[in-house]
């Protein structure tokens, strides 16, 4: 009686840490796949991006050139096609990000605040002394 108990015993730990383990084999698995796919979409879509920039370069240079040497009017053509996403990431496979294909010019202000994390604080939450 006590063997079968002791028997018992151990295949519910077995059985119940096993579970444990196919789950996280099953999310490592899920976060290889979309890794995989942010991959092979990156091998297509970043060819592709970059002869667009080449592309707007060339324009972007001419425009300046034919404007006489107007830069404001090579930007409209310059920062659409040379600024955005090169690499698909696996962010924006799963629609937490979108994919930026024509560029936009960020303000300093909000380029800063996006690479930093700039976030207000409360003047009255410093501590003293300060």
């Amino acid at each position: 009686m006590r063997r079968r108990a002791l028997a018992l015993a151990c295949a519910t730990l077995l059985v119940g840490s096993s579970t444990n383990a196919w789950a996280d084999d099953v999310e490592m698995a899920k976060s290889a796949g979309v890794g995989l796919g942010s991959a092979v979409a990156t091998l297509v879509y970043a060819p592709v991006k970059t002869f667009y920039a080449l592309g707007g370069v060339v324009v972007g240079g001419l425009a300046y050139a034919f404007s006489g040497g107007d830069a404001d009017v090579a930007r409209v053509v310059l920062e659409p096609s040379v600024l955005g996403d090169y690499v698909i990431t696996p962010q924006n496979l799963a629609g937490e990000r979108p994919v930026e294909f024509f560029g936009q010019e960020k303000p300093a202000d909000a380029a800063y605040e996006e690479v930093y994390r700039v976030e207000d604080t409360d003047v009255a939450s410093a501590p003293e002394g300060w």
